[in-house]
């Protein structure tokens, strides 16, 4: 029987913020951590025996999943010690491993489709995917489905397929990691101990039908959407006299849906939350668990994490946003530039003719605030009351007025 291991030890030092209390595989999609979604696509495809290796925040992953029991698996866990790279963190369960495995990185979301076409293939496999933007990746060259080139981040990308980080690998992979030594960033890169496969044309290519890696904030967003269209409506909560319901809509359990809230799916609304009265939650929206939307406050397309507030006459829309937060009344977050062009952040294009703002847990804002389009507020910030955000704030900025 094939076993899965997941690579969950990374914290994802392009999430922060959102990665300052918790690792980068457990930030939320659809009201569910990223990492849980994957291992459903793996278990949908048939596979029950799940490695994974963790490392920064492990007690958060091993809290959440637990040894399986809970959907019918078994889950074991490795800790790589020390971040020094994938080839590492594959070489931390070879004692655990005796016979053809899959292998993926945690942070992406994966079709039990091509999974399955995955365990169908002759190992050693890696899963391919097509990119409108190869040179952010490792660039892959094939023959036919035989990969002949894999080069990292090239500036001129010979292709535009990329290597999706799903493998099928036999044993013998830890001895082709043996062979390799650290990369100039430091690390052990598993994409080093491929060159022989590669060198010898016994590496195979499955192209992916569908694949969404998770680097940056808005990458999370943008996969959020996608996964948002999918989501089963289901109401648990207490939805009083006067609320309007459109569409494909979930609401937890002790969740209050006040008079006079207006909730458009597909959204989410975690359990034990407090909605309205007359708020307005639009589409793509979900938000996590002990929440408050207050009064006239709109939230669009956003995620907002757990016990966070926005409770009266504010708008958010395209963001995320960390735990524990609390937008003061009138606190606004601009979404859109005024040229309509893509919102760039600390230099960098994220694709996006709308996004708002990232901001990390347990920042407080007074009343009045505006938030520019893709501002990142780090964790623990305090923004005085009528203050105007843009750029970034470093954690445990205060702003006095």
């Amino acid at each position: 029987m094939t076993v899965c291991v997941i690579l969950a030890a990374g914290e994802g030092k392009r999430m922060r913020p959102l990665t300052g209390s918790r690792p980068k595989v457990m930030l939320p999609l659809a009201g569910r951590p990223m990492l849980e979604h994957l291992l459903n696509a793996v278990m949908d495809a048939g596979i029950t025996d799940f490695i994974f290796v963790v490392g920064y925040g492990e007690a958060s992953v091993r809290n959440f999943f637990g040894d399986g029991t809970s959907k019918g698996i078994s889950i074991r866990y490795v800790t790589q010690k020390r971040q020094q790279g994938t080839g590492d963190a594959l070489m931390t369960v070879r004692p655990h491993v005796h016979s053809q495995f899959l292998l993926l990185n945690g942070d992406m979301v994966l079709h039990s489709d091509d999974i399955k076409a995955m365990l169908k293939t002759p190992a050693p496999a890696m899963g391919v995917f097509t990119s409108n933007h190869p040179q952010d990746y490792g660039v892959v060259t094939m023959d036919g489905d035989i990969i002949t080139g894999l080069e990292e981040k090239s500036l001129h990308p010979k292709s535009d397929l990329i290597n999706a980080g799903m493998y099928l690998f036999e044993p013998g992979i830890f001895e082709e990691l043996e062979t390799i030594r650290p990369s100039p960033r430091g690390e052990l890169e598993l994409t080093d101990a491929l060159m022989t496969y590669i060198q010898n044309k016994t590496l195979r290519g499955v192209r992916l039908s569908f694949w969404a890696d998770m680097g940056s904030p808005w990458d999370l967003l943008g996969v959020h959407e996608e996964m948002m269209r999918e989501i089963i409506p289901e109401h648990q909560g207490v939805i009083e006299e006067g609320v309007i319901i459109k569409g494909d809509v979930q609401i937890g359990s002790g969740t209050v849906i006040m008079s006079g809230s207006y909730l458009e799916g597909p959204c989410i609304i975690g359990a034990d939350c407090k909605i309205g009265p007359h708020a307005y939650i639009r589409p793509g929206t979900a938000i996590g668990n002990a929440c408050h939307i207050g009064h006239s406050s709109e939230i669009k397309n956003s995620i907002i994490m757990d016990k966070t507030n926005v409770p009266h006459f504010s708008y958010v829309g395209d963001s995320v946003i960390g735990s524990g937060c609390n937008l003061g009344a009138g606190t606004k977050i601009a979404n859109l530039r005024h040229d309509k062009g893509t919102i760039i952040i600390g230099g960098t294009d994220t694709r996006r003719r709308k996004f708002g703002a990232v901001i990390g847990d347990d920042v407080l804002f007074g009343i009045n605030c505006s938030v520019n389009v893709g501002s990142i507020i780090g964790n623990h910030c305090r923004i005085g009351p009528h203050s105007l955000v843009e750029g970034k704030l470093e954690d445990h900025t205060v702003i006095r007025r």
